[in-house]
Parts: structure tokens; sequence; C-alpha cells
């Protein structure tokens, strides 16, 4: 394309984005600064049209822009630049929760305030997580609380139920022995080493590995490496006109709503390099329902063996400049976070 054809086509998405309606040759006439006569805007969004830029629902219509409209606007928005006060302040709101997950809810609610789309945001934990501590506390019935926390702010729960009591002494002293032996290792080898000291013949006498040998059948260090996903403002969808059957528009929800599809979703479209914004308009491959939906997400690696997915997802005609600017500095202050 021409620089004025490229122009052209960016005013036409711009004005598309404000009112959403069809866009006319005499609205771009007005809106142009380097004047052209509406009839040679009129050829030039004919070939446009040949193209594949733009669309007419009717013929006497304005012209609609296409996906492809909107990928070549976006290539063409530079990440606005953020105040240092307002990255501050996302550094800020993030370092007063503690753990990862509460980190991954805190930042999905920070880009759905900052843009009005759905944020997204996902922790996926690497397969060889190393062990900070656990904590081991004795509930009513025979049952026990087992606390895993790992290096990269992840903390893993379970409750399992023994047929026989532990005291809260010896599950004091079963927590000690494995912080104190193994803090520091990565999961896989602390499971190799404790299999072989379990193993020994002389752990057998042992009241206390006798004890760490139940709680180890029962799934202790056993950690699902599951990602952690949250999601916040799919009502934000409501009221959007995307052209949906109400049978249609169940069936996004409920996409929504299933966080195998939200992962298969981010770990299909976010494909740049670490720290580079990714762009994805138009949504139709992933699931029918999301065809004048859009995706703008950043992969970030973390410390620990971590690495983070951060994004918004919207409408087609969401303000673009905005919630790259969001996704991206949101992503550069979680990556500055210390462990």
């Amino acid at each position: 394309m021409t620089r004025r054809e490229v122009d052209i086509l960016h005013l036409i998405v711009e004005s598309y984005i404000q009112h959403g309606e069809p866009v006319g040759s005499g609205t771009i006439a007005r809106k142009r600064r380097a004047k052209c006569s509406p009839a040679t805007i009129r050829n030039i969004m004919a070939d446009l049209s040949e193209a594949g830029f733009l669309a007419q629902p009717h013929t006497s219509a304005g012209r609609v822009p296409t996906e492809k409209a909107f990928q070549s606007y976006v290539q063409s928005l530079a990440k606005a630049r953020l105040l240092m006060a307002e990255l501050q302040r996302l550094r800020n709101e993030l370092s007063a929760v503690a753990t990862m997950e509460a980190r991954v809810e805190r930042s999905s609610h920070m880009l759905t305030e900052m843009t009005q789309g759905i944020g997204i945001t996902a922790a996926i934990p690497d397969s060889s997580q190393t062990l900070d501590q656990i904590e081991l506390i004795a509930l009513a019935d025979n049952r026990v609380l087992m606390v895993v926390a790992t290096r990269d702010r992840m903390v893993h729960n379970r409750v399992v139920s023994l047929a026989e009591p532990i005291s809260p002494d010896e599950l004091a002293s079963i927590r000690n022995y494995v912080n104190r032996n193994f803090s520091g290792w990565n999961l896989p080898e602390i499971h190799s080493e404790l299999k072989r000291r379990l193993e020994q013949q002389s752990a057998a006498y042992d009241a206390l590995m006798k004890k760490l040998t139940l709680l180890y059948s029962k799934g202790l260090l056993d950690i699902a490496l599951s990602p952690e996903i949250h999601l916040e403002g799919a009502g934000n969808l409501v009221g959007l006109d995307l052209h949906l059957t109400r049978e249609k528009l169940r069936e996004l929800f409920q996409t929504l709503e299933e966080k195998k599809r939200i992962l298969q979703l981010l770990d299909r479209f976010l494909e740049q390099p670490a720290g580079e914004l990714a762009v994805q308009v138009g949504l139709a491959d992933a699931h029918p329902s999301m065809s004048e939906l859009s995706l703008i997400g950043v992969s970030i690696p973390l410390a620990g063996g971590i690495s983070a997915k951060i994004a918004v997802l919207g409408p087609m005609r969401m303000n673009y400049e905005k919630a790259m600017s969001a996704v991206y500095h949101l992503g550069r202050a979680f990556q500055s976070l210390p462990e």
C-alpha cells in the first residue's frame, strides 16, 4: 500500500472503533489533514476493498474494516509510554500480595480495570520447581493439611486422611526434617533422595521416618504442576454487539469458564519471543464464537522456573493503543518484582 492508502485505511479503522458504523468517503475527507476529494477517497476505498482490507455490508453503505485492516492498524501502533508514577503504582499493587496465586488474581483485576476488557493472567510452573518449605497442620478426624511452598511463590495445599493419628509434635519434627534437608532442592531430586532414604532398612526402626513414609505415600511433595489461571471481566462482553445468537453467546461464556481452553488460547496466539507484545485480531480459529474478539498479550519469564502470560481479550473494536500499553507495562511491573 502507498502511504496515502495506509493513512486512509487507518482513519477508517479508528472511525469504526469509535462509532461502530460503516465509514463513508465523506467522513474520511473531513478527518484527513492532507486533503483529498471524496471521489479520490472512494477510489482508494474501492482498491482497499479489492485487496481484502474493507468490506461493504450494503451497496449504499460505507465500508467496514476487516481483520486484515485491524492487523495493519495494530502493527502501526507503538506502545504508549506510561508515566513512571503509574508504572510504580502497578509494581506497588503487585508487591502488596505475597503469593503467586494472589499476584495472578490481582493482575487480571488490574487489566480489566485499565482496559474494560477481559483480563487474563496465567502463571505456568516449570517441571522442576524448587522447594522453599513445607508446613504440616493436624486437623480433626486424623486428617493432615500439607502445605508446600516453592521458590516461584506458588503454594500447594492438600488434605489427607490417615488410618492412625499423628501428633502435632510429630508433624513438627517431620516438617523440620524436610525443610532442613531439602529446602532449595528441586522436586524430582527430593523424590529420588527421599525414596532412597525411606528404602534403607534402618528407616524401618525410626519412628520419625515411619511417619514420614506414611505422609509420603499419601502424596507429600507430589505437586500437580498445574498452571494458575485467572480471568476477570467476562461480564464486559454483555451489551457488545458481537452478532452472536443466544446459543453462540452461551458457548462463548462456557469457553471462557474452561481454564484448559484459555491456556490453549494463550499458548496458540502468544508465540512472540518473551517480552514482545502479540496481537491477534479475530479468534475464529480458536472458537467460532470468538470471531469478533481480539487478544493482546505478552509472555514473560520469571525467576524460580515459572513463566507468566498476561493478556487482554476484548472486542475487535477495542482501544488497541490503551490495551497494548496496559498489557506491556503490567508485564514489565510483574517481571520487576523481587523474588
